[in-house]
């Protein structure tokens, strides 16, 4: 990493990486100050959504060493897009993110449109931007975390055997949902925050049903935004009324299930959602 991105992040490596699929990933390793696999190994803690989420997560990684509220330690791996991808993150996490045959909600439709009203984007961006939702691969992208990227960290930084972690936003959160009812064993801990579970018709809900009265065993720490719930768009409605429902259900077996309501927008969410997930699944 150049000199200047070191002093924004520091203790982070940099790499590219092709999955089996064909598909390019940056992948940003930040690794506990003072870290040595020699005496000590932590665990890995995947961030999604890495060319966004690194900026605003990574240097938490400070959090180890507050002496008032300490987190264990851990090593994250923020992933996102490398190369000419990267400009496109944004409507290519549609594709990794969004589990199989995700029904496209009329109110994120609604947002999109209005997106192009606004010009937020443009009629081309919309289409490229819907159009990865209509072959969703959540499936092909938890096995390229569990079985291609992890081995690569476990070997190249010495992690520990157990206690690694998932953290996702929005559709990072619906595809944190989606490994953890998936029943991912490389997981002991899974935070989703603001789960993009926009329709009623969710592939999570499907999942639900499938599960039965059983239960993962990994922790599971759901937050949502007081504002997305409150506001006055209709998609963040939504997403907060049926995160709300996942829980509901979730919480009515018992089991290893948390949740938390920030003071926070939508987009504003992110750092905090990640912050209660290490407080709440991975304090000392």
């Amino acid at each position: 990493m150049s000199t200047m991105w070191q002093g924004c992040l520091a203790d982070t490596d940099y790499f590219e990486m092709r999955s089996s699929g064909g598909h390019d990933y940056g992948v940003w390793v930040t690794t506990p100050p003072g870290y040595d696999p020699a005496t000590t190994r932590a665990p890995a803690v995947y961030v999604l959504d890495g060319n966004w989420a690194v900026g605003m997560t990574a240097p938490l990684v400070v959090t180890q060493q507050d002496p008032m509220q300490q987190i264990q330690p851990y090593i994250q791996v923020s992933v996102g897009y490398a190369g000419e991808d990267a400009q496109h993150w944004a409507r290519l996490r549609n594709r990794d993110l969004v589990p199989p045959g995700e029904p496209i909600a009329k109110e994120f439709i609604d947002a999109v449109e209005m997106g192009i009203r606004t010009g937020a984007m443009t009629h081309e961006e919309a289409d490229a931007y819907l159009a990865e939702l209509r072959d969703t691969r959540a499936d092909a992208f938890l096995s390229f975390l569990t079985t291609e990227l992890h081995p690569r960290i476990e070997r190249d930084y010495g992690t520990a055997t157990s206690g690694h972690g998932l953290f996702g936003y929005s559709y990072g959160g619906l595809f944190s949902l989606y490994a953890w009812l998936s029943g991912s064993t490389l997981f002991e801990s899974i935070g989703a925050g603001s789960p993009g579970v926009v329709s009623e018709d969710s592939q999570v809900f499907a999942q639900l049903k499938e599960l039965g009265d059983s239960q993962p065993a990994a922790k599971l720490h759901v937050t949502v935004n007081d504002q997305e719930l409150l506001g006055d768009l209709a998609v963040y409605q939504s997403l907060a009324k049926n995160a709300a429902t996942v829980l509901h259900r979730l919480t009515s077996r018992g089991g290893a299930v948390t949740s938390a309501v920030l003071r926070e927008t939508h987009v504003t969410g992110l750092q905090a959602s990640f912050l209660s997930y290490l407080r709440t699944c991975r304090a000392r």
